[in-house]
C-alpha cells in the first residue's frame, strides 16, 4: 500500500469533483454506457453472428453496470465499472468488424468520455484494458484485432502503440481540466490557495486515508483597528507578512489558504497533536515584530483547531465550521492563543446565536435596566455619585451576565441602541435624583467604542442634557483605553467636542489597554480609573501597590481625578487611603442595584457633591 500511494502521488490531481456534479456526470456516463449494452446484441446479429454470441456480446458490455449501480458504492467502484462497460463495448465492437482500423477509434470516444470523470482510476482501466486487448487478444487472434499485417507478426509491439496513443490522449484530457481548474484557486493578493481548493484538498486527504486529518483557522486579532489607523496599504502587507510566516510553520503536503479578509486556514495531513505543535509554531512566529509600512507591528492570532477524530462526519465543511467555533473561543478566552475544539462547543455556539437574536429585540421589548453602582470620596466616606451599568432581564435566562451581553452588542453593533437607551435613562435619573434632594448628583455613563465612531454621540449626549436640564457638569462619560486602536484623531476630535459639552471625560480600565503613557498627555480626560486588576492584589508592601502609587503618582501630575475600581476588603480601601486615591468604587461600598433600592424616602437628602462630581 505504501507504494502505491508513493507512485499515486507521483501523479497529478485534478480537482476533486463536488457529489453533486459528479453524479450528474455519471448518470450520463451510465446511460450512454447502458444505451451501447442494449445496441450491442442487435448490432451483431445484423453483422451475421450467432444468437450466442450476441447474447454474450451484450451481457460482457452490460454485466458491469450492475457494480455501478449498487447502493453506497464508491466514487472508484462506480467510475471504474462503468469505464469497463464502456472499453467493453470498444472491444466488442473490433471483434465484430474484423478488426477494422476504424472501430478502434472508439477507443478514443471513451477516453474522452471517462475524462468527465476527472480521476486517474478511468484512465489506467483504459490502459490496461487496451494492453491486453491489443496484446493477448492479438496474439491469439491476430486477424480479429488487427486489421494489417505488420500487427499480426508483432502483436505486443503494436498494442503497446496503441496504448500509447490511449495515454497521450488521457494527458491531453488531464492537461486540459488541470489548465482550467488553475483558474480562480488562489487568493490574489498573498498567493495562497482559496476556501474553494483548501476544501478540496481537505476532502481529498479524508477521503483517501482512515486516519485524522485537521484544520486549523487562524484569524489576525484587531485587524480593522490596522486598517483604520495605518490605512489598507499597510494593511495588504500585513497579510502578506503572516501569509509568509503561515507558510514556513508548515510541512510539505499542508495547504495554507486564505479564506477571506483577515482569516485563514490550514489543513494538516495528521492528528490533533501535529495540529497544534504548528499552531503553536504559528504563534511563535507571528510574536515576532512584522515590519509594516516601515515601522515594527506586533499583532496577535486567534487559532482553532478541530480534526476529524471529534468530527460528526468526515467532510471538510465540518471541519472548517468545527475549527471556526474553535477560533471564536479563543478570542472570548481573550485572544492570541489556541484552543482545540469539543464537542460543547457547537452547542454553545447555537446558544450565542440564540441569544443574539434575542438581544437585537430586548430593548424594544422593555427587557434592559439600569443598575446604579456608588462612587465614594474615601477621604470623607462619602457617595459622591453613581454609575450606571446596564443588566439584561431575559424572558426565560433571568439576570444575563453583563460579561456575556455586552460583547455580542459590540460585535453585533447592537451596543449603539443599547447604549443610547441607558444614556438616556441614568441622565434622567440623575435628574430625578438631584431635583429630589436639592443637591446636585454625578452619574457616569460608560461609552462603548462603536458609539464613538459609529453614532453622532455628541448631538445626543446635547440633546439628552438639553431635555433633562442636568448641568452638563454632573455627567460623566466612560471610555476604555481600547477606543485608542481604532482611528486615534477622530477619538479625540469626539472627546475633545464632548467636553466642551461641559461634561466629563474618565479613561477607564486604565492599566489594561493601549494608551498606557504614549495617549494619555493627548486626551482630554479629567478622571483615570484604576482597573480592578490592580486592586485585587493590594496589600501593605505588595507589587501592585507599587503599580497604583505610580499610576496615582501620573494622575496628580496631569491633574486628573483618580478613582480606584473593585475595592472589596478594608485592606484595600486603607492601602488606597494611604496612596491618597481620591475616590473608590467595588463590593465594600455598595453593589449595582436598581434605581428604587438607592435613595428611599429621607436618602434623597443627598450629601454636597463636589464641584463636577
Amino acid at each position: 500500500m505504501r507504494l502505491h500511494q508513493r507512485l499515486a502521488a507521483l501523479l497529478p490531481e485534478g480537482r476533486l469533483l463536488p457529489d453533486a456534479v459528479w453524479h450528474r456526470r455519471h448518470r450520463v456516463l451510465l446511460r450512454i454506457a447502458g444505451a451501447q449494452a442494449v445496441l450491442m446484441g442487435p448490432l451483431a446479429l445484423a453483422l451475421g453472428e450467432s444468437l450466442p454470441v450476441a447474447a454474450g456480446v451484450l451481457v460482457a458490455v452490460g454485466y458491469p453496470l450492475a457494480f455501478a449501480a449498487l447502493p453506497g458504492a464508491g466514487r472508484r467502484l462506480r467510475s471504474g465499472a462503468t469505464t469497463v462497460s464502456l472499453l467493453a463495448a470498444s472491444v466488442a465492437l473490433v471483434y465484430l468488424l474484423d478488426g477494422l482500423t476504424e472501430a478502434h477509434f472508439h477507443f478514443f470516444v471513451v477516453i474522452g468520455l471517462v475524462a468527465l470523470y476527472q480521476s486517474w482510476a478511468p484512465f489506467g482501466i483504459a490502459l490496461l484494458v487496451v494492453v491486453l486487448h491489443h496484446g493477448v487478444l492479438g496474439m491469439l487472434w491476430p486477424h480479429t484485432v488487427f486489421g494489417h499485417a505488420a500487427a499480426h507478426h508483432d502483436p505486443w509491439v503494436w498494442a503497446g502503440i496503441h496504448a500509447a496513443f490511449v495515454l497521450a490522449a488521457s494527458l491531453a484530457h488531464l492537461a486540459s481540466w488541470r489548465l482550467n481548474e488553475q483558474q480562480g484557486l488562489r487568493d490574489p493578493l498573498t498567493g495562497l490557495a482559496n476556501r474553494t481548493l483548501l476544501v478540496e484538498t481537505a476532502d481529498r486527504l479524508l477521503q483517501r486515508r482512515s486516519g485524522p486529518v485537521s484544520v486549523l483557522f487562524v484569524d489576525l486579532d484587531d485587524f480593522k483597528d490596522v486598517n483604520d489607523s495605518r490605512g489598507h496599504a499597510a494593511g495588504d502587507q500585513l497579510l502578506l507578512t503572516v501569509a509568509d510566516r503561515l507558510r514556513s510553520c508548515v510541512r510539505a503536503g499542508d495547504e495554507v489558504a486564505r479564506l477571506g479578509g483577515d482569516e485563514f486556514a490550514v489543513v494538516v495531513d495528521g492528528g490533533p497533536d501535529t495540529a497544534v505543535t504548528i499552531g503553536e509554531r504559528v504563534l511563535r512566529a507571528v510574536a515576532e515584530p512584522l515590519p509594516v509600512g516601515g515601522r515594527p507591528l506586533v499583532i496577535g492570532l486567534s487559532i482553532g483547531v478541530a480534526d476529524s477524530t471529534t468530527a460528526a462526519d468526515r467532510r471538510a465543511g465540518t471541519l472548517l465550521h468545527n475549527a471556526d467555533l474553535a477560533m471564536y473561543r479563543a478570542k472570548g478566552l481573550g485572544k492570541n492563543r489556541l484552543v482545540r475544539y469539543t464537542e460543547g462547543m457547537a452547542q454553545a455556539a447555537e446558544d450565542r446565536a440564540t441569544l443574539g437574536a434575542d438581544l437585537a429585540v430586548a430593548t424594544r421589548a422593555g427587557q434592559l435596566e439600569v443598575y446604579y453602582q456608588p462612587t465614594v470620596e474615601l477621604a470623607a466616606g462619602r457617595t459622591t455619585g453613581y454609575e450606571a451599568l446596564v443588566r439584561w432581564r431575559h424572558p426565560r435566562r433571568g439576570l444575563v451576565p453583563p460579561a456575556e451581553f455586552v460583547p455580542l452588542a459590540e460585535e453585533s453593533g447592537h451596543i449603539v441602541e443599547i447604549g443610547r437607551w441607558v444614556l438616556d435613562r441614568a441622565v434622567r435619573q440623575a435628574a430625578a435624583w438631584s431635583a429630589g434632594s436639592g443637591q446636585p448628583l454625578g452619574i457616569a455613563v460608560n461609552l462603548s467604542p462603536r458609539q464613538l465612531t459609529d453614532d453622532d454621540i455628541v448631538r445626543r449626549v446635547a440633546d439628552v442634557l438639553a431635555d433633562t436640564g442636568l448641568p452638563a457638569g454632573q455627567l460623566t462619560l466612560e471610555v476604555t483605553e481600547g477606543v485608542l486602536v481604532r482611528d486615534v484623531d477622530t477619538v479625540i476630535d469626539q472627546l475633545h467636542a464632548l467636553r466642551a459639552l461641559g461634561v466629563r471625560i474618565a479613561i477607564d480600565d486604565f492599566g489594561t489597554g493601549y494608551s498606557s503613557l504614549s495617549y494619555l498627555r493627548r486626551l482630554p480626560a479629567d478622571i483615570v480609573k484604576i482597573d480592578r486588576s490592580f486592586v485585587q492584589d493590594l496589600r501593605p508592601g505588595g507589587p501592585s501597590t507599587t503599580l497604583v502609587s505610580s499610576i496615582i503618582e501620573l494622575a496628580r501630575s496631569l491633574h486628573l481625578e483618580v478613582v480606584a475600581e473593585g475595592v472589596e476588603t478594608e485592606v484595600q480601601r486603607a492601602v488606597l487611603d494611604d496612596l491618597t486615591c481620591s475616590h473608590a468604587q467595588g463590593y465594600l461600598f455598595g453593589r449595582p442595584q436598581p434605581a428604587d433600592a438607592h435613595r428611599r424616602g429621607d436618602e434623597h437628602a443627598a450629601p454636597p457633591v463636589p464641584a463636577g462630581a
